[in-house]
């Protein structure tokens, strides 16, 4: 019985080995591949719409995007659209020459928010009327610490292993010995 024991508990902390090291940690959140205007060019005049494209469709539920210029206006207009890959959101005639903010945060194919910034500055000032003045909560933007939460592995490794000596310990007493 002591070597069944062993066994089950040398073949489970093997188990739960291979799992932790074969596991790694998913990182497939969706990433800006592109934008218009691109990130940190120069335009001289408004463009109607801004929009992010990213490396995978995205879900369209709950997208957030803003534009803020240089007077910590927003600058967009109504709500963002979510189609295939690219988010996108009106901002119409532009007003103060200056860097403006589009600040995003979608839904990736996986389930995970992503958020970040990107930037453009207008070289030539505009005629354009802004909105109200920014949250800075709305445009802080960043990048989500994302990826697989480690209590998964956890319960994943209590289960393998759990297992593991489960069938050691009673995998054999259902068969006659001769």
């Amino acid at each position: 019985m002591t070597r069944k024991l062993l066994a089950g508990l040398v073949t489970g902390l093997l188990a739960l080995g291979f799992a932790l090291l074969g596991g790694g940690v998913a990182n497939a959140h969706s990433a800006p591949i592109s934008s218009s205007p691109e990130n940190g060019s120069s335009i001289d005049t408004s463009p109607a719409t801004v929009s992010i494209t990213f490396n995978e469709n995205l879900q369209p539920a709950y997208p957030s995007m803003t534009v803020t210029g240089p007077d910590k206006n927003l600058w967009s207009k109504g709500q963002p659209k979510v189609e295939g890959p690219t988010i996108s959101i009106e901002v119409g005639e532009l007003g103060p020459v200056g860097e403006y903010t589009i600040a995003y945060r979608v839904t990736s194919a996986d389930g995970h928010p992503v958020s970040g910034k990107r930037t453009f500055t207008l070289t030539k000032a505009g005629n354009g009327t802004p909105g109200p003045k920014a949250d800075a909560n709305a445009s802080s933007g960043g990048s989500d610490g994302g990826g697989v939460p480690l209590w998964v592995f956890i319960v994943g490794a209590v289960v393998l292993f759990g297992g593991g000596l489960a069938f050691a310990l009673f995998g054999g007493r259902g068969k006659q010995r001769k």
